[in-house]
């Protein structure tokens, strides 16, 4: 079947994103629903959903992987990703709004903004995301259009102004007033197949009077000729299409947000449609994107064209059990036809296309080839990796890539029988593959496989998904903090290497000064040699046996970080000097230089909120001043519940869940997610140095 060709300021690529439980899953079923492509809405909580194909999503009811789904609405073709809520998915959310143009934020209208709505919109923020606002389940018990919005204009922007009011109140909603034609849609039930328009009931009319007013005025601001004839002859004087015009410009702007609410199952998703067609960009929308030329790292520019040279980021890795590994691409300019070659820019090779798919969540459809602003999946890419760009063999380029965080957290792995060591290797191989969040290594003291994640709720999924999907059978261990070193005071040392045994010896001799770095900053290596005193040749050997040193740690085991050595004096041999000895030389001078400059032990910090019935309040404070927690502050929650935010060490959060739900008769929920890396206090460093020291 032939794909149906949009002009491309039709395209539409959308993230949907939001915290977790807030309607995200249920709001896509509604959208594929309405524009076709599902014959009935699938229920997250019965585990039918399009986009949460995979069986851990069902079981649990929540979304681990982003999934995408293309659509067609009005002449429009419409790219959704829908992400996951879960912190412990965050890279999915990052990784997704690195490629797209525009985002639907879901809000629980029950609950407003939760501490995860906080964050994806501050990750929306650094991509500079255009996004509109969807408040979800406002048809609920205790489900609240307009103190949603308040908690919006409170915690995230004053600049969200809602373009539809609802009509009723909770159980009573059915449809919305909309203040651009300041007309009513409404339906009898929500799984209506279309909005009946009609007049404003009498009871709104006032209300949306004012709150049109609002949103003109704010609208006017983007452009000053419709400003001015505004200020002189009011609001009348603006048309709906110059109106709909100067609030597409604010929303594109990145700093201006509409704002609309329903029932995500239901028909009224038919207007948060529209508004991604009217509202969010195309990629003519978005400023051209910028990279290097690999060759001479002179800044190159690519527009939003198939006629330019090909410019394309791989954002995502998949295994699928059919076609194997499928690389999801956003194509910037040019484009991909299946059977071609392209540039593999990070590596430098060339590689070849083998088939294109449009996506649909874990259904394909081939296609013939991806044209600039589109979203697809590529099959047959053997090298490519998350962060990876793709271009034209004759016109390299390499794009911005995608940073993601250290995982704080660390479980040690073991295959139960000698079969499943090798399928083990292989598994975690592809898994870490699909997710950079997920990082493998072996303790070099102990011979374990070591799995590092973003949370516990990340690692066992990794198990689960280690059995079903690689049927490996998997002992592990308890979790495990990934605490860092770095040192508090400068210290001046003498690293000198010599052996002699007969024949040519080993020679090498320096003196490096050790100081802390900038919070973030690393590891920064300074070569202050004047003269020869250490040849050209022998100053990188230092600098790679002080990097493994600190890789390493010095004081208990674990990484040293912001650390800035900088190497200022030395001597060598003519003969007996080598690469080696000065590798070798390094090394010595860290191990001596770290322990001389106040070392201590850094430890994750999680900021983690709580939402808890006003009865708990007590039990859970003193339950996270135990576990070292700090009080940030304390807020009032719609039907009397309670918002506690902290900042605890993560040391001391394993288990916090469920021993949350039995302090709380199951009606407490927490998330968390890192904040920082904090000093251990010196009596619990001392416990940390001597567990290592017994292993």
């Amino acid at each position: 079947m032939a794909e149906k060709t949009v002009a491309l300021e039709n395209l539409r690529n959308v993230g949907i994103i939001a915290h977790i439980d807030a309607g995200k899953t249920t709001t896509t079923e509604g959208i594929l629903y309405r524009t076709g492509l599902n014959h009935k809405i699938g229920a997250v909580h019965e585990g039918e959903t399009t986009t949460d194909w995979m069986a851990q999503e069902r079981e649990r009811g929540i979304t681990i992987t982003s999934a995408a789904v293309t659509a067609f609405w009005k002449d429009h073709k419409i790219n959704i990703i829908d992400t996951p809520g879960h912190i412990d998915f965050t890279a999915e959310v990052e990784r997704s709004l690195r490629v797209l143009d525009g985002a639907v934020v879901v809000f629980d209208g029950k609950m407003g903004v939760e501490a995860q709505s906080e964050t994806v919109w501050r990750q929306a923020n650094k991509y500079h995301v255009p996004r509109i606002c969807f408040i979800n389940k406002i048809n609920q018990i205790g489900g609240d259009f307009y103190k949603s919005l308040d908690s919006i204009h409170k915690r995230l922007s004053k600049n969200a102004l809602p373009i539809h009011l609802p009509i009723g109140f909770e159980k009573d909603i059915n449809g919305v007033v909309d203040l651009i034609d300041m007309k009513s849609y409404t339906y009898k039930e929500f799984s209506d197949h279309a909005l009946i328009e009609g007049e404003i009931p009498a009871e709104l009319a006032e209300k949306a009077k004012n709150a049109r007013a609002i949103l003109v005025e704010a609208a006017v601001e983007a452009e000053d000729e419709l400003f001015e004839r505004f200020l002189d002859k009011g609001e009348a004087s603006i048309t709906n299409e110059e109106l709909k015009r100067a609030l597409r410009k604010r929303v594109l702007a990145g700093d201006f947000f509409l704002v609309t609410g329903g029932d995500g199952r239901g028909v009224i998703v038919e207007k948060v449609l529209d508004l991604m067609n009217d509202y969010l960009p195309s990629p003519l929308d978005i400023p051209a994107i910028w990279g290097k030329n690999p060759k001479n790292g002179e800044e190159v520019e690519r527009k939003p064209d198939a006629k330019e040279p090909l410019s394309a980021l791989a954002f995502k890795i998949a295994t699928d059990p059919f076609v194997g590994k499928l690389i999801f691409i956003r194509v910037y300019s040019g484009k991909i036809e299946a059977g071609s070659y392209i540039l593999n820019a990070s590596t430098g090779n060339k590689e070849r296309v083998g088939r294109l798919v449009r996506m649909h969540a874990d259904k394909r459809e081939d296609i013939q080839e991806i044209s600039a602003g589109d979203i697809a999946a590529v099959v047959g890419l053997k090298d490519t990796t998350t962060g990876t760009t793709l271009c034209d063999t004759a016109h390299p380029i390499i794009l911005e890539s995608i940073e993601f965080p250290d995982p704080p957290v660390s479980i040690a792995v073991e295959p139960k029988t000698k079969a499943d060591q090798e399928k083990m290797g292989i598994g975690l191989s592809r898994l870490a593959e699909e997710d950079p969040t997920f990082r493998i290594h072996t303790d070099e003291e102990t011979g374990q496989t070591i799995l590092s994640g973003m949370g516990e709720l990340h690692l066992e999924i990794i198990i689960d998904r280690l059995k079903r999907e690689f049927n490996v059978e998997a002992n592990t261990g308890e979790p495990q903090v990934a605490y860092r070193e770095t040192i508090r005071g400068v210290s001046e040392v003498q690293g000198k290497h010599i052996k002699q045994s007969g024949g040519r010896g080993q020679y090498g001799d320096v003196w490096i000064k050790f100081e802390p770095n900038e919070t973030g900053k690393g590891f920064e290596f300074v070569d202050q040699i004047k003269g020869g005193v250490v040849p050209l040749e022998y100053r990188k050997p230092v600098m790679l046996g002080i990097k493994e040193t600190l890789d390493g740690g010095v004081i208990a085991g674990y990484p040293v970080v912001d650390v800035k050595a900088t190497l200022y004096d030395g001597s060598y041999h003519d003969v007996d000097s080598s690469e080696l000895a000065f590798h070798l030389a390094g090394a010595i001078a860290t191990r001596d230089g770290i322990k001389k400059a106040k070392p201590v032990i850094l430890e994750p910090v999680m900021k983690l909120e709580a939402t808890t019935p006003e009865e708990f309040m007590g039990d859970v404070i003193g339950d996270l001043n135990s576990r070292r927690g700090r009080i940030d502050a304390m807020e009032d929650l719609p039907g009397g519940a309670k918002l506690i935010r902290a900042l605890v060490p993560l040391s001391n959060l394993f288990g916090y869940t469920s021993d949350l739900r039995s302090m709380s008769q199951g009606r407490a929920a927490s998330t968390m997610e890192l904040d920082s890396y904090e000093e251990v206090p010196p009596n619990i460093a001392e416990e940390i140095i001597a567990k290592r020291s017994t292993k």
